[in-house]
């Protein structure tokens, strides 16, 4: 299977394309494992001439897990930060973008266009803050800046996406649970086909069934704080894609995200949720597109 050893530890990854191409790398968010990119969108950006990567994050899927060190109280790490506090914790988010970057080296892959959603747009935001020649386009989607004066999830999104599922969940208890927080924060015009998402549920349960990795990846959102000031000195050409009707990351995570890096670009879809709905593949695709040529 194609995993590689970069940056201490595992990390499972696939590629689509020609290696001959220009490289695209995707960053899924929180809790969230490679497959949700939909191959869809993968195979459309293949098809504008890109090499496509795309990865499992530290702590899900098939990459390294870190389920010895427990999970953080993501309130006492959201409080120290409120008194600019850095408590510890497993990792930050800052090391799942060194991960990423230390993925394109064990690849040879000296730049790329790097794309990210939602917790994988702060990691993309991190990678181009901190390696800035080693992205040749940024392009976050769904995400946001850490700014805490930022309108708040919708409250059923958020109790939807915080109630974790039972530790030893079978099957039959997942498939209603992630359906419900599909549905909680998915789009509105753009509701996933029943069978589809169940398939996809049980597929991903087959992959790889780990509860406990979201909490710490909460932890390393929360400790990372305030992106704005850094921001600024973003050099890559950027490209901000959020959803009007996102319940979950509200669609002024994306305004502040365009407002904080200079020159970016900033791409609203009508009837978008906290989701990548087959329909927008082509519009997506062609606006990542836009932004890599």
């Amino acid at each position: 299977m194609p995993h590689v050893h970069a940056n201490g530890i595992d990390i499972f990854y696939e590629a689509h394309g020609d290696p001959a191409n220009p490289p695209l790398l995707l960053i899924m968010g929180l809790g969230a494992q490679l497959t949700l990119w939909p191959i869809e969108l993968v195979e459309a950006l293949v098809a504008r001439g890109y090499y496509v990567i795309r990865h499992d994050n530290r702590d899900i899927g098939l990459s390294t897990k870190f389920t010895e060190h427990g999970v953080p109280n993501v309130r006492r790490v959201a409080l120290m930060r409120l008194l600019g506090l850095r408590p510890r914790l497993p990792y930050r988010l800052t090391e799942m973008a060194a991960d990423a970057v230390a993925l394109l080296d064990a690849l040879g892959i000296e730049r790329a266009h790097v794309v990210g959603a939602s917790m994988g747009g702060m990691i993309a935001q991190l990678v181009a803050i901190g390696y800035p020649d080693r992205v040749r386009s940024l392009t976050s989607i769904m995400s946001t800046t850490g700014n805490r004066r930022l309108p708040p999830a919708r409250p059923e999104a958020l109790a939807a996406l915080l109630k974790p599922p039972p530790p030893n969940a079978t099957l039959e208890q997942i498939v209603p649970h992630v359906t419900k927080v599909a549905r909680a924060i998915g789009s509105p015009a753009y509701p996933a086909d029943t069978a589809r998402l169940q398939e996809r549920i049980e597929r991903d349960y087959r992959r790889s069934f780990h509860p406990t990795g979201p909490g710490r990846q909460l932890a390393a959102i929360l400790d990372d704080g305030d992106r704005r000031k850094r921001l600024k000195g973003v050099t890559a050409p950027t490209l901000v894609i959020h959803g009007i009707d996102d319940p979950l990351v509200p669609v002024e995570g994306g305004r502040d995200t365009a407002a904080a890096i200079p020159g970016a670009r900033l791409h609203e879809i009508e009837g978008m949720g906290h989701d990548l709905p087959l329909e927008l593949v082509e519009e997506v695709a062609d606006a990542i597109a836009g932004i890599a040529r």
